[in-house]
């Protein structure tokens, strides 16, 4: 598990647009918020799969 989260940001960004976009029933505003989101996931489990890889090269 990564102890800084680098895709945090995009996540709550992506939260918060998708809210607004749900708010003022916008539904372009919801689907960018939705990708944002995901962009924030996908950083996320890509740091981890990184370290994950480094931790192994360290111990072979």
């Amino acid at each position: 598990m990564v102890s800084d989260k680098h895709g945090l940001k995009d996540r709550v960004a992506g939260t918060f647009r998708e809210l607004k976009g749900k708010a003022t029933n916008d539904k372009t505003e919801e689907m960018v918020g939705k990708l944002r989101k995901a962009k924030g996931k996908i950083k996320d489990k890509t740091r981890d799969l990184k370290d994950d890889l480094d931790k192994k090269e360290k111990e072979a």
